[in-house]
């Protein structure tokens, strides 16, 4: 093998070891953490929700291809990483059958419909949410709160911060939502959980540090100017979906830019999309559609940030 990566011959000249399969496997293990947390959190109904959702995605994969005759390619965990991170965006209280449908449009009409891996131009679990949010929003935004504490005080940090929770509802403490004990989403409330799994991702060169670091960076300046508090900064950071998108999501390889300098611009894109909904829109959290929203402007992004080609012709 050393001496197939030494061998002089026409591009690409730079190999790796890497395939889908062992970057697939190393998101599922970075999200580990945060899924045994959403367990401890809020139940026996988290994993029932995830399995769920993971099988859905699976099998909708298998029968997409399968009706398409195309390559089976379910062995390479996109399809599972897809599944997860859908149910990382519902919460604890949804009716088993949501994720499924949920998976099964991310995989159909969110993927395969594109072509497949590679070839899809939004985050597929992002699709599907925004399919169930627009679908079943009740469901959606029906929040639980961790076990332990006090079942009333479901309100979102989000929703207090907006404005829009029950009169009376209180913030958790910042040590709270950085740990996890807040209601939210499946994986939306660890941050700590989620960093870490981000973390691993970058040392193992899976994702760069660079959309991360501008989206959740453009986050805290601009969190830092209207709410004017280092505290008001923290609860936008910790609070709703940004550690899952940032890092997980955002980090989509087939929908996201592929230069260095796009991807600075996508992440900053996404971080002021995110507080521009979140501060002005009519729903307290903009994540997801703010990923949405620079997944369709990748492609120009990278039209007007990738590094000419040498001996390329002048336009």
């Amino acid at each position: 093998m050393e001496g197939y990566k030494l061998t002089a011959s026409s591009s690409p000249h730079i190999r790796s070891d890497e395939n889908v399969s062992k970057i697939m496997l190393d998101v599922l293990i970075a999200l580990i953490p945060a899924f045994i947390a959403s367990i401890f959190y809020f139940g026996i109904n988290s994993l029932i929700l995830v399995v769920a959702s993971v099988l859905s995605a699976v099998i909708t994969e298998l029968a997409c291809q399968k009706i398409m005759k195309k390559p089976v390619t379910i062995n390479d965990f996109s399809a599972a990483v897809t599944g997860v991170l859908l149910a990382f965006n519902i919460p604890s209280t949804a009716p088993v059958w949501l994720p499924i449908i949920g998976s099964f449009f991310a995989i159909a009409i969110g993927k395969q419909v594109f072509g497949g891996l590679g070839n899809n131009f939004i985050n597929p679990a992002l699709a599907g949410r925004a399919f169930l949010m627009a679908c079943w929003l009740p469901l959606m935004t029906d929040f639980k709160a961790p076990v332990g504490i006090d079942a009333i005080a479901t309100a979102t940090p989000l929703a207090i911060l907006k404005g829009t929770a029950d009169t009376g509802a209180q913030l958790p403490s910042l040590i709270e939502m950085f740990i996890g004990r807040i209601p939210g989403s499946l994986g939306e409330t660890s941050a700590l959980l989620l960093i870490l799994g981000g973390l691993y991702l970058i040392i193992k060169k899976v994702i760069s540090w660079k959309i991360p670091v501008a989206y959740i960076g453009t986050v805290a300046v601009i969190s830092l100017i209207t709410e004017r508090s280092i505290d008001g900064m923290l609860y936008h950071l910790l609070a709703g979906g940004l550690m899952l998108g940032a890092f997980f999501m955002a980090t989509d390889y087939s929908s996201s830019p592929i230069s260095s300098k796009g991807k600075i611009i996508y992440g900053i894109g996404a971080g002021m999309l995110t507080m521009l909904i979140r501060k002005l829109g009519g729903y307290p959290e903009g994540v997801s559609y703010s990923i949405l929203l620079m997944n369709i402007l990748a492609p120009l992004i990278d039209k007007y940030t990738n590094p000419k080609l040498f001996g390329g012709a002048k336009k």
